[in-house]
């Protein structure tokens, strides 16, 4: 590395959030970036250690939780050519193993610092922040489309179904390899869960767009507003392409059955984002009224799109918002049981936590909570019955409550795909190689592997692609 006391020079500095007051008035990006000049003082403060667990991807917790990057980027490399200003070698190094990012460097959790060892004793490397700066660089300066134009056509036709990390990471692998590429999307936008499932002020759909916008000038064909099954049959899509990629996440929601879940105000949250960012994309300045004026928002699920939801509520202008983990209350330090260089189980506080505490005096979360009914006014949701659990999620006699809910969002995660999608193309068989039974056929993603981080997504959509090519161009040779 060219400094190797980098981290003992320079304290980890991570990209500012605007202030609560000013941003919970709109839905512009949340971070500040640093200067390039400090931005250059956190790559060094990479250390030129001799076992760089941050690019590793090692697995524990029953093989789905991972410490370091899932993605194998290779983070010691570009960070060392950040701290020389060597932008472009950077993005090179960056991108031959992630092709998106501009997603990741805004929304990963970052893993892979949890893992730095400089983190051990310290507080780790700002991989996430230094990511982000080099490919906002890199499109800056026009390196991105010039990186992804393929030398020569192959002359074969792949599908994609769904535009989300896996779909768009697995057509720019593809198009820059030479294949002709056109991915499908049911919905009006492309990006998937990037654009309807993040809010605006995690990641701009400026952002997203950008990235659509320049796939689609290198040769990748973009159909949207296109289901399988209802405007094109699946044996179409196999008449007229020589692979078909099934990536369409992991879309199912995770449902809460109990007595009154059909009372109205009561919605997932996938559903409640996704029409607030079109309202976002529709508003032109990136502000809502306040369209909660005066409703009471109970929010169940602590994990990240929680987070969101209760961020979202709080901009527009809810009278109260509550949230309900079933879990028990994380520590505030690591556990003996999880020691570095596993990702920390511990207690955060959220940006949308953080807006929410900013507004109201009232507790916002309760830990170790279930709900038990929904009550409603007609046919309205007024209430939620609680109660608190114990060991096995057990009911505790004496612990209910009842809290007053005009609206309920559902923030419990995903069961997985919409398997009728596998059935119309006679997909009974997932293989470890992305392959299925139909040997047409490949599944990428969260379609694939079930619920997880964007990263995994990009990786397994990038696999898939080079899976392919190694396919297809065996058929050719034979």
């Amino acid at each position: 590395m060219a400094d190797p006391f980098g981290f003992l020079k320079y304290e980890r500095k991570d990209n500012p959030y605007r202030p609560v007051a000013e941003r919970i008035l709109d839905f512009e990006e949340l971070q500040i970036p640093l200067s390039e000049e400090e931005r250059q003082k956190q790559a060094a403060r990479c250390m030129a250690c001799g076992i760089p667990f941050c690019h590793s991807g090692a697995f524990y917790g029953g093989g789905r939780a991972v410490s370091g990057c899932p993605n194998d980027n290779l983070i010691p490399e570009w960070n060392d050519l950040v701290y020389k200003g060597d932008y472009k070698r950077a993005f090179e190094r960056l991108t031959r193993t992630n092709p998106l990012p501009e997603m990741t460097g805004r929304v990963c959790p970052a893993p892979c610092e949890k893992g730095c060892t400089e983190g051990l004793n310290g507080s780790g490397v700002t991989i996430h922040d230094n990511e982000r700066f080099i490919i906002d660089t890199a499109f800056e300066n026009g390196w991105v489309e010039e990186s992804g134009r393929p030398s020569q056509r192959t002359g074969f036709k792949i599908a994609i179904v769904g535009s989300g990390p896996a779909g768009l990471s697995a057509a720019w692998r593809l198009n820059k390899l030479g294949h002709s590429v056109t991915v499908y999307e049911r919905s009006d936008r492309f990006g998937g869960l990037l654009m309807y499932g993040i809010p605006n002020m995690k990641l701009d759909k400026e952002i997203v767009q950008r990235r659509v916008d320049v796939m689609a000038k290198l040769g990748v064909n973009f159909v949207a507003n296109t289901e399988i099954g209802r405007d094109i049959t699946a044996d179409e899509l196999l008449a007229q392409y020589d692979r078909v990629i099934l990536a369409t996440g992991a879309s199912v929601p995770r449902d809460l059955d109990v007595p009154g879940r059909n009372l109205t105000g009561i919605r997932f949250a996938v559903d409640f984002l996704t029409e607030t960012t079109k309202s976002v994309l529709a508003s032109g300045n990136k502000k809502l009224g306040r369209t909660l004026e005066g409703k009471h928002v109970l929010v169940i699920g602590g994990g990240d799109t929680g987070n969101d939801c209760i961020g979202t509520a709080v901009r527009l202008g809810a009278a109260s918002v509550k949230q309900l983990e079933i879990t028990p209350e994380p520590p505030e330090k690591r556990l003996p049981t999880n020691p570095w260089p596993e990702y920390p189980m511990i207690k955060r506080i959220g940006y949308g936590q953080e807006e929410a505490n900013f507004v109201q005096d009232s507790v916002l979360t309760a830990y170790a909570t279930s709900t038990t009914e929904f009550i409603g006014d007609g046919n309205q949701v007024v209430a939620v019955k609680t109660v608190k659990v114990g060991p096995g999620f057990k009911a505790i006699e004496g612990t209910e409550e009842t809290i007053k809910a005009d609206l309920v969002l559902l923030a419990m995660g995903f069961t997985g795909a919409e398997t009728s999608l596998f059935d119309q193309f006679g997909v009974q068989s997932v293989y470890d190689d992305y392959s299925t039974n139909n040997n047409q056929v490949f599944i990428a993603g969260d379609a694939r592997r079930g619920p997880s981080l964007v990263i995994w997504g990009i990786r397994e959509g990038r696999k898939t692609a080079e899976q392919i090519d190694t396919s297809l161009r065996i058929a050719l040779a034979q």
